[in-house]
């Protein structure tokens, strides 16, 4: 006859078990693993569809992500002066990373430049301030959450699924152009601001790639 408490046990192993079972996957209907970059095409159509629109801080935030390929909560975090010399806005910029603690530099198109610019114009914004100011009281800033709502609203306005992109798209987007149009993987790894070279290549997913590409460049 089996001790009372270790009868016990088993009745709450087996009815735990049974709930267990009856909980639903955390990622149950949700798309995991790696964002997809996005292709120029996208770009394109969501950079149109905010410059009609005139959704000027939308716009900035969009070219100064693909521009800066910095992780979400280092863009929201910018601050004018990160990106300003003076009155002007700079060609280059450097910022310490929130994950790594190391800096990272990074370029700003023109396109980019006269985004911001007008945003900062529009805004009136000021030295110290964050470049994109949070429209609630819980945050100082714009919130890595509403930047991934944002993200995912430009991609499903252009037609596209919703979770299959987010701010890691951002993030990979220019560095995947780079690297499939250079091949140069150590330019990459400096852009992303990865300490490892091996954290590159699994971040931008390029081994089985890459592998046929030489494949099918080998004849026999």
């Amino acid at each position: 006859m089996l001790p009372a408490m270790f009868s016990q046990g088993i009745a709450m192993n087996t009815h735990d078990s049974g709930r267990q079972n009856t909980t639903a996957p955390w990622n149950k209907g949700k798309v995991v693993g790696q964002k997809a970059p996005l292709k120029l095409k996208d770009i394109w159509a969501i950079r149109v569809r905010l410059q009609m629109q005139h959704r000027t801080r939308e716009l900035a935030l969009l070219n100064l992500g693909l521009d800066s390929k910095l992780r979400g909560c280092d863009l929201v975090a910018l601050r004018v002066r990160d990106v300003c010399h003076g009155d002007a806005i700079a060609s280059r910029a450097i910022v310490v990373q929130h994950k790594t603690g190391n800096p990272v530099q990074f370029e700003i198109t023109a396109a980019a430049r006269d985004a911001v610019g007008a945003w900062i114009k529009m805004a009136g914004l000021r030295g110290d301030d964050y470049l994109f100011k949070s429209r609630t009281r819980t945050s100082p800033h714009l919130g890595t959450r509403q930047y991934a709502r944002i993200v995912h609203g430009w991609v499903e306005e252009i037609g596209l699924e919703g979770h299959a992109y987010g701010t890691h798209s951002m993030r990979r987007t220019k560095a995947t152009l780079i690297y499939r149009k250079t091949k140069n993987l150590r330019a990459v790894q400096l852009l992303l601001g990865h300490t490892k070279l091996e954290s590159t290549v699994r971040y931008l997913g390029i081994e089985v790639e890459d592998a046929l590409d030489i494949a099918e460049q080998t004849e026999i």
